[in-house]
């Protein structure tokens, strides 16, 4: 089994050269690009001031300051040599500098990950707590109307992405044509640095309560049905049938046997517990315009700011090869009847 393992952590080299240069190449050929980018504003700063000569002609830039421009953006190399560079310097932890602001990838990115972590872990903690009881209460509720009502909801509210319920939630209940009882948007008050600490836990609630929810609607169903069937399947097997027989009580049997390994499956999506900081985040944080990772990415991405939505892409794919591995590892760990070959 070891040896399974040290395949899967060789084989995070070749995957990650697949993801980041394939996204490399297609972001490198996209029109609209830094230099595209560079010229417009030089030519609409010309007109503006009068160097377009009048008559409406057009400002044509120099061919060496063109050149000047993909030297310095580094784009008067062939791609795969500018990608072999920029492999070169994530090898030796170097992602650059951002183009829109001027500072160094890691520092752009970094003051971002304390955002996104604490919402990606409250989504996903809470997102345990609720579907993992509510799937075995289900289960043990199997064909009631309580049973059914609950899979409509979740179902439902699986049908529906969660930015979208972010823009839905915001105009119910942000102040628009309904309720005004959470803001807008912003991770945290402007007044933050005045409050004091109890007043600094309701307002953290009040501003991430929308958020949260968002974060944990994509999850909801696939948790709360993975129980629930989980633990059928395992109510059904001779072990609980002899306990039944035995005369144990039923809370008895279904929450210490059965239960224990209905959660195998579940115990596995601990392991990506170390990439849930990206995971859905973009359009999120877009709607609630929280600055996290991956509203910067999003706006990276806009921007053509292509060292900053690299520097994400590394750390992001990292993060999820990562967590699958630590996957299989929790499965053999709850598990030990899997083996590995």
């Amino acid at each position: 089994m070891t040896g399974y393992f040290l395949r899967r952590f060789l084989l995070i080299i070749p995957t990650f050269i697949g993801i980041t240069l394939a996204v490399f190449v297609v972001m490198h050929f996209v029109p609209g690009g830094p230099v595209e980018r560079q010229i417009m504003r030089y030519k609409m700063a010309m007109q503006e001031g009068g160097g377009g000569g009048g008559g409406g002609r057009s400002v044509e830039i120099p061919e060496e300051a063109i050149q000047e421009m993909k030297r310095y953006y580094g784009f008067d190399k062939p791609v795969h040599v500018r990608y072999a560079l920029w492999l070169w310097n994530v090898l030796h932890l170097d992602l650059g500098r951002s183009y829109i602001y001027q500072d160094p990838v890691w520092d752009v990115i970094k003051s971002r990950f304390p955002i996104s972590i604490f919402l990606g872990l409250t989504g996903f903690i809470l997102s345990y707590l609720v579907c993992v009881p509510l799937g075995v209460w289900k289960a043990v509720k199997h064909g009631t109307k309580f049973d059914f009502m609950s899979s409509f909801i979740v179902f439902l509210g699986y049908s529906v992405p969660g930015w979208a319920l972010g823009t839905a939630l915001l105009v119910l209940f942000g102040g628009g044509s309904f309720f005004n009882v959470f803001p807008l948007g912003g991770f945290r008050p402007d007044n933050w640095e005045y409050l004091g600490f109890f007043q600094k836990i309701g307002a953290q609630i009040h501003y991430m309560f929308l958020p949260v929810v968002c974060y944990m609607i994509a999850e909801f169903a696939t948790l709360t049905i993975l129980t629930k069937n989980s633990l059928m399947e395992n109510l059904g097997q001779d072990y609980v049938r002899t306990a039944f027989a035995k005369g144990l009580n039923e809370n008895r049997v279904i929450f210490k046997h059965a239960l224990r390994n209905s959660l195998i499956p579940i115990a596995t999506g601990l392991g990506h517990v170390i990439s849930i900081i990206l995971a859905g985040s973009f359009l999120i944080e877009k709607v609630f315009n929280i600055d996290g990772m991956g509203y910067l990415g999003y706006t990276s991405i806009l921007q053509r700011d292509y060292p900053v939505a690299l520097g994400i892409l590394v750390i992001s794919s990292l993060l999820l090869l990562v967590g699958n591995i630590l996957s299989d590892i929790v499965y053999v760990i709850v598990d030990p009847r899997i083996r590995f070959k």
